[in-house]
């Protein structure tokens, strides 16, 4: 299923396919220990869960020596799909539960990603600055947005406007209106991205990469 990932992403290297391809036989060996992936899932990574993570670069390309921080991310997702596509980016990856930050840091070191460094904590706690946020729908944006806003750095980098790039489904006009309300985040400064745009594949349908400008 590495396949599906070239179709869309040709221009990789030798490198980055290898590591493509080495992430299903890791996360199903780790995934019979620790069910960091849904079980009946596991055979869909490349579908639901790489491919997804990659959609945040059809939104924004990180710029090479920027610094990423991944919020809830569970066994390294977006983070470590992510993570091989931009290897000249730091990224952090952070979860407050232990055994799957295990597991992204188990895979991150089989890779050899050394752009990766995993924390078992949570977002507030990490004394750090970014120029981009990540994440998987760990939660509602109201909730999600207090977590993070202190750890973005301001402005652009590079010409790219630093923000939270956030996958999402559904309905989310009403989310996003009392998210930017709260946060006082004006609307122009929300981005709402449909990844069937660029993904050809039913699963895609209704979800967003939703880009968050700080």
């Amino acid at each position: 299923m590495e396949d599906l990932i070239l179709t869309y992403f040709p221009e990789l290297t030798q490198r980055q396919r290898e590591q493509f391809a080495a992430l299903l036989p890791l996360y199903s060996e780790w995934n019979s220990k620790i069910n960091v992936v849904s079980r009946k899932d596991i055979d869909n990574l490349y579908l639901h869960h790489v491919l997804h993570s990659l959609a945040i670069s059809r939104v924004v390309q990180f710029p090479a020596g920027s610094a990423v921080l991944d919020v809830g991310t569970g066994g390294g997702f977006p983070g470590i799909p992510l993570a091989i596509l931009f290897p000249e980016v730091s990224f952090v990856l952070c979860d407050s539960i232990g055994k799957k930050t295990l597991v992204a840091r188990s895979v991150a070191e089989s890779l050899g990603l050394n752009n990766v460094r995993v924390e078992n904590a949570r977002a507030e706690s990490i004394d750090m600055k970014f120029d981009f946020v990540v994440s998987r729908a760990v939660t509602e944006l109201k909730n999600f947005l207090p977590w993070i806003w202190n750890s973005l750095l301001a402005g652009k980098r590079d010409g790219i406007e630093r923000g939270v790039l956030y996958l999402k489904g559904g309905e989310l006009g009403e989310e996003i209106s009392v998210a930017a309300g709260a946060m006082r985040i004006p609307a122009e400064r929300i981005g709402i991205n449909e990844i069937s745009k660029w993904f050809k594949e039913p699963f895609f349908e209704g979800k967003m990469v939703l880009y968050i400008k700080r």
